[in-house]
């Protein structure tokens, strides 16, 4: 049975379509496809039209980010099958493979969650037009719903603090957790078909990680250990797995939903009490929210080069500059070290992207979207408002009244790797060169 989701009210044949949302708990559109249907299918489409590249020389996902979603894939199928479902994968144009189900296959509706991404928004939007209400969509990967915001979209504050302000003064509830036990059954046969080539990703990846129920063991794992009550002051490491919650691998795939992330924290604070460090677990989730409700409100010109704030920064271009920051090739060596990293695992700390993105903008002077464009294809928790968020924020263009950070690389750098571990590890060194190789005038720089 459904307990807190929504109860069954129709008997027909619907389709679930996973995205961003790659679990069974707490997942609210597939509770409500659930209650409708007698019989349903559950797919999961990988469009190839993300692995090209797109605008600012970067993929819209690259092979961590890919792997990453296909070892979620492999567990969820694995806990569907407890509920005598499977998932069904597809390879192609997302659009078709849906419209075939409905024109085709005469299936009533199709479920999935509301996407924010511009890509994803246009795709959506393309399937309502043509098939109007049997396009069902979910709000479900922020921790409150619009009508619960004590302010319109519009009116939303430039600045996190005052939006963190409002939220907290207002004591928002924060719904529990849906929980489903039961699934209708499949309407068709069909064999889960996913082959990982293990040969193409380095072995240092976090890709493994992937899946509901390896998210959701992290979760217990980590409020069964004593980190979050460090938290605060071990959040800014560079190169620890315990040094941060890392909970951002799942939430960026729906593998975790932030709800769960946050009731999981508040029985931890009930349990174990609350200090500041846990305040600021708390505090980070408030900042991927912000994050998420500024893209709804501005849409597609949160990816303008002059950012919310309508204010262009100096930078431009330099090909030359960007490729050696991709590969960790600049004077910096904090910079090569991070950059290795991210290119290696799909991962990099917190610390490490302030460094880097605040090296691209200020010392390499270039264009920040190129940099978050970059993240976009490199990184395993690549979530789209936070990503760009951030990227505006360090570019001095986003929320942040002080104009952006320009870090001094080399005070970070004794400040967070003094002994020079996390840069000899990760060869921070090996490639220390200047940033440019012709002068203004094109001669061959010396």
């Amino acid at each position: 049975m459904l307990t807190n989701c929504t109860k069954r009210v129709s008997a027909i044949k619907h389709l679930y379509w996973f995205s961003h949302d790659l679990r069974i708990q707490d997942n609210l559109a597939l509770a409500l496809a659930a209650a409708k249907a007698a019989e349903l299918e559950l797919i999961y489409i990988f469009d190839p039209r993300l692995t090209e590249y797109q605008q600012w020389q970067s993929k819209a996902i690259g092979k961590h980010q890919q792997r990453f979603i296909e070892h979620s894939l492999i567990e969820l199928n694995n806990q569907l099958q407890v509920f005598g479902q499977h998932l069904k994968v597809y390879y192609g144009h997302s659009e078709k493979i849906i419209a075939r189900y409905l024109i085709q296959n005469n299936f009533a509706q199709v479920h999935t969650s509301v996407a924010i991404g511009s890509y994803e928004q246009k795709l959506q939007s393309k399937l309502i037009k043509q098939f109007g209400d049997r396009i069902v969509r979910t709000w479900q990967h922020t921790l409150f719903e619009q009508n619960q915001l004590p302010f319109a979209i519009d009116d939303i504050a430039k600045t996190f603090s005052s939006f963190r302000k409002h939220i907290e003064k207002a004591k928002l509830a924060i719904s529990t957790c849906c929980k489903i036990s039961h699934l209708p059954p499949p309407v068709s046969k069909a064999s889960f078909n996913l082959l990982i080539n293990n040969s193409k990703h380095g072995s240092q990846s976090l890709a493994h990680l992937g899946g509901c129920a390896s998210g959701k063991k992290h979760l217990t794992d980590y409020f069964g250990s004593d980190a979050a009550l460090s938290y605060k002051a071990t959040r800014n490491e560079l190169d620890n797995w315990q040094s941060s919650t890392k909970f951002s691998l799942w939430l960026a795939h729906g593998c975790l939903s932030p709800r769960q992330i946050w009731h999981a924290l508040k029985a931890f604070e009930k349990q174990r009490g609350s200090n500041e460090s846990t305040y600021w677990i708390g505090f980070e989730l408030l900042w991927r929210e912000y994050f998420h409700w500024l893209l709804v409100k501005f849409g597609n010109s949160f990816f303008d080069f002059a950012g919310i704030n309508d204010k262009a920064p100096l930078t431009s271009f330099h090909g030359e500059r960007f490729q050696k920051w991709c590969h960790g090739s600049t004077p910096y060596p904090i910079i090569n070290a991070c950059m290795k990293q991210l290119k290696a695992t799909g991962y990099l700390s917190n610390r490490g992207r302030q460094l880097v993105a605040s090296c691209l903008v200020n010392e390499l002077q270039l264009d920040w979207r190129y940099g978050a464009a970059y993240f976009q294809e490199m990184l395993i928790d690549y979530d789209i408002a936070s990503n760009w968020g951030n990227w505006q924020y360090l570019a001095g263009v986003g929320a942040d009244p002080r104009g952006g950070r320009w870090f001094n690389l080399e005070k970070q750098q004794q400040m967070y790797d003094p002994d020079e571990r996390f840069i000899n590890h990760w060869g921070g060194y090996n490639e220390v060169m200047p940033l440019d190789s012709i002068n203004i005038n094109d001669w061959p720089i010396s």
